[in-house]
């Protein structure tokens, strides 16, 4: 990987690192800027968050998610958790920074306010996506930012939180999952990895988004090779909850094509094609 570094830059391609202090505690980020920036046109922005126990770098390899920016042009910035074991607080979930009650929603509001004034972003195109506990927080940034964050992409995850998920407005989401994931089980309870925490069932996640988004209750389910596609429509301001259920893989990215810690990913959906055609859809009103 190259090496970061760390001024801003006005145009033109390239990887930077930086800092932010929250709370007195000092959070590191990566961005990557794709080769047609040029500080004059508004380039959209997606905030990839890794597992836990991951960090920005083992995220941006394990994912290839900047070879996809790079390829459409848009920014995507790689922020690191926090504790030893590098975590986000999700809210039931995950580590050390659930545990100690970290303001990582405080930490994305910062990191999003200090890239806006450094690069040129689109500030009605910026998302979350993230893996496993990265998932989690960013249902958590779409119940408690939905005034920065468009639409969010969780994968393997589901949401952890602790107080009524009370977003100001609709929020799109994309949900991706493996059927064989047994760190985060798609029925809930307790998963075999080392977070220890128990896991809402998807089900009860998605009539949640269902209400708030004031979708139909019914969804429209579609069984294609390899996956289960269902989908809420005729939700408030245009927005969907569109959830991928994939029959192969395990608790990885779907699409890579390398493991995650002995976990298979799925060859039937591709996370990172997905997940920009997604947000192309949708933008802050």
């Amino acid at each position: 990987m190259a090496t970061c570094r760390k001024q801003p830059q006005s145009s033109g391609g390239g990887r930077y690192s930086g800092t932010i202090v929250v709370n007195g505690q000092t959070r590191a980020y990566n961005i990557v800027l794709p080769p047609n920036y040029n500080g004059q046109q508004e380039l959209s922005l997606v905030i990839a968050l890794h597992g836990g126990g991951g960090n920005a770098e083992q995220f941006e390899n394990n994912s290839r998610l900047t070879e996809k920016a790079n390829a459409a042009g848009f920014i995507v910035v790689y922020p690191n958790g926090s504790g030893r074991i590098q975590t986000w607080n999700g809210g039931l979930c995950c580590g050390s920074a659930a545990a100690e009650n970290t303001d990582d929603v405080k930490f994305i509001s910062m990191l999003i306010d200090k890239l806006k004034a450094e690069y040129k972003i689109d500030p009605k195109r910026i998302y979350a996506t993230g893996h496993s506990n990265g998932g989690i927080m960013s249902y958590r940034l779409a119940c408690e930012l939905s005034d920065k964050i468009a639409a969010i992409a969780p994968n393997a995850s589901t949401m952890e939180m602790i107080t009524p998920c009370k977003p100001s407005r609709a929020v799109p989401i994309l949900h991706m999952h493996s059927k064989l994931d047994e760190n985060v089980p798609i029925e809930g309870g307790y998963g075999i990895g080392i977070s220890n925490a128990y896991f809402y069932p998807l089900d009860s996640v998605f009539t949640v988004w269902a209400l708030n988004n004031s979708c139909n209750p019914a969804p429209q389910t579609t069984v294609k090779d390899g996956y289960t596609q269902t989908k809420w429509v005729g939700c408030n301001s245009n927005t969907v909850i569109d959830y991928y259920l994939t029959n192969d893989g395990g608790h990885a990215w779907p699409g890579i094509g390398v493991s995650t810690m002995g976990n298979p990913s799925s060859t039937a959906i591709n996370a990172n094609d997905l997940l920009w055609a997604f947000f192309q859809q949708h933008s802050l009103p």
